[in-house]
């Protein structure tokens, strides 16, 4: 024991030494505080049934936008006043996934693809699962056979694809995965009104929501306000989505989901006079990098990620990367719900839900969105200055795991970004 504390010492002496070398200081590291219990029912509100939102507006710019600053204070916009509130040198961040068509019928059965472990490979929810056999196989409208792998009570059935071309397969038999709350069948005009102008990469089985008010005039008109677009990815799967069934919400699991920022978008991000992410999903992978950054000690605000994730982030959680959120409106309960409660703070975060049901605002998918300034005390972190205690780093945004559903899933509930 004595060799060992030994040696722990002349590592801290030569780090010293380095340190006093190259100029390099030390950088603080927050002490970990206990995680601050919270109840599931903190994050619920009432919300009437007129306001959810089943069909977008005609116009994807033609939606209202809520702003509130970082003291709290609220004003009643138009999306296209977010061209008002950018400043030369931002960073609009958007995730420009592209969502399958992954609900599809199968022998009788309709299955909703929700995670994908290869390309041939995925788990897929589906009301009877529980009577499949291990070796059975389906088949889909077009002839293609899936095997069933394997079921599980919380993750539905693994499935694996007979064929070499899975979205391919998709885009003959598949339909768009509405949220179950819109209570309507997929409609011609979702195949472009759920995508976002500017989704590339296959992967997501719900939109980026927050995207679908960004026209291609809008998306040029935030270049010529001087800030930089950048499309990252995440593809959007049960981790978003998934409800939360535990009372207590540090008993929550989230699920990982696949992102990258390339190192050349990291450089840009790491240059950004302020970074503004376009919906959850974005800053989920843009927290994700940072606290990758923080782990490699990187001095950087975010660092390159090509990996899954699974960040939960809620009140207590001390963000790194943005500065400004714009996002739908989301569903009492949700994951979704607590993040932006984390960003704006829970008081006020339902102060402006309160605000948007008296104005009459849409929500969730099809919705209204909001532009959310980071509330002040998280500002004052980044200064140095210590306000509140800060909820622990997670590991979990490091982790892959084999089995990435080991919860609850339901397809019964879909949220908005």
């Amino acid at each position: 024991m004595k060799k060992g504390r030994k040696r722990k010492q002349v590592e801290i002496r030569n780090t010293s030494r380095l340190q006093d070398r190259f100029g390099i200081k030390p950088r603080p590291q927050p002490v970990d505080t206990p995680m601050p219990e919270m109840l599931l029912s903190d994050f619920d509100f009432e919300l009437p049934r007129d306001l959810i939102a089943s069909h977008p507006l005609a116009q994807r710019d033609a939606s209202r936008m809520l702003v509130m600053d970082a003291e709290g204070n609220i004003s009643d916009k138009h999306i296209r006043d977010f061209l008002d509130y950018l400043q030369p040198g931002d960073v609009v961040v958007f995730n420009n996934s592209r969502v399958i068509p992954a609900r599809f019928m199968a022998s009788g059965h309709e299955i909703t693809l929700h995670t994908a472990l290869a390309n041939d490979t995925w788990w897929g929810l589906c009301r009877k699962f529980k009577k499949f056999e291990r070796g059975q196989i389906l088949t889909l409208d077009d002839g293609t056979e899936i095997e069933v792998l394997s079921t599980n009570r919380d993750s539905g059935v693994k499935i694996k694809f007979h064929c070499d071309d899975v979205f391919g397969v998709l885009q003959r038999v598949g339909k768009l995965p509405l949220p179950p709350y819109m209570h309507r069948e997929q409609e011609d005009s979702d195949q472009e009104r759920y995508q976002t102008v500017y989704a590339e990469p296959l992967g997501s089985m719900a939109a980026p929501t927050a995207g679908l008010h960004f026209t291609d005039e809008l998306m040029q008109e935030i270049e010529n306000r001087g800030a930089k677009v950048l499309k990252v990815t995440l593809h959007v799967g049960a981790g978003t989505w998934m409800p939360v069934k535990t009372e207590n919400v540090n008993d929550h699991k989230m699920h990982s989901e696949w992102g990258e920022i390339t190192q050349a978008q990291a450089e840009i991000i790491n240059s950004a006079a302020r970074v503004i992410a376009v919906g959850t999903t974005s800053l989920r992978l843009l927290e994700s990098a940072a606290q990758m950054a923080r782990h490699l000690r990187s001095g950087t605000r975010v660092v390159p990620y090509s990996r899954r994730t699974n960040i939960f982030i809620r009140p207590g959680y001390r963000m790194r990367a943005v500065d400004v959120l714009l996002t739908n409106f989301h569903l009492p309960k949700s994951t979704l719900f607590m993040l932006v409660s984390a960003f704006s703070g829970l008081d006020q975060i339902k102060n402006a839900y309160a605000h948007a049901i008296s104005e009459q605002y849409r929500f969730f998918s099809y919705g209204d969105c909001c532009l959310l300034f980071r509330r002040a005390y998280q500002i004052q972190r980044r200064t140095g200055a210590h306000v509140e205690p800060d909820v622990p780093d997670s590991d979990e945004t490091m982790s892959e795991p084999d089995n990435i559903m080991e919860q609850h899933t339901s397809d019964e509930q879909l949220i908005s970004e």
